[in-house]
């Protein structure tokens, strides 16, 4: 089942899957032009997006987040790109987060809005959370978590998996992830299996 979060008004939205990892994919547009980030296909969301400009890029920050992105990128006839340094022609800074062999991740920062968008570095599922913590740091970053995005203070955060955060503590949240991280590891591999299960039960009853 899929649902619309993190309402942005006329610069866009987010739809997430009900799901244990719950995807997210974000809708962001910006004088009459409209960029897909990580898309799951719903249509009613890509109709949606369509509503508020002329689709032109699927964005993939996350090499390995293929999800429909080809196949919407195909139906919609338009570039598919994955991982970017650059997106021209938009109002969006992308960020070079992780740059391995099999971890290509690139993030979005929208000054005029104090948006960032983060594909998989952070998260605010459980699975990459502790206790209360609203936002958290990917288990496999949290021994050196992106030091690059302590450089932002954004007002909305969107994220790959989970619901963003808005407006005021939005900076402080990430502020305060990216600090503990390391502090998280124990808790966060302590609880780890609690929340697999959780995710298998979760998937059994589906």
């Amino acid at each position: 089942m899929m649902r619309f979060c993190d309402d942005l008004g006329e610069h866009g939205f987010s739809w997430t899957v009900d799901e244990p990892m719950q995807r997210t994919s974000h809708a962001l547009a910006a004088d009459g032009l409209v960029w897909l980030v990580d898309p799951v296909d719903w249509p009613e969301a890509i109709d949606r997006a369509a509503a508020l400009g002329r689709p032109v890029a699927v964005l993939q920050l996350l090499d390995r987040h293929n999800r429909d992105c080809a196949a919407v990128a195909a139906r919609l006839g338009v570039p598919h790109v994955v991982a970017p340094t650059e997106i021209p022609g938009s109002p969006f800074e992308v960020v070079d987060v992780v740059r391995r062999k099999r971890w290509q991740e690139s993030a979005l920062w929208w000054p005029a809005t104090g948006t960032l968008v983060v594909a998989e570095a952070v998260g605010t599922i459980p699975f990459f959370t502790v206790a209360a913590d609203p936002v958290g740091v990917h288990g496999l970053l949290k021994p050196f978590p992106p030091k690059v995005l302590r450089r932002f203070e954004p007002r909305h955060l969107l994220v790959g998996h989970g619901e963003g955060l808005h407006g005021l503590g939005t900076s402080e949240a990430l502020a305060t992830a990216l600090q503990r991280s390391r502090l998280r590891i124990l808790p966060w591999l302590a609880k780890l299996p609690f929340a697999l299960g959780s995710s298998r039960a979760r998937r059994r009853g589906r």
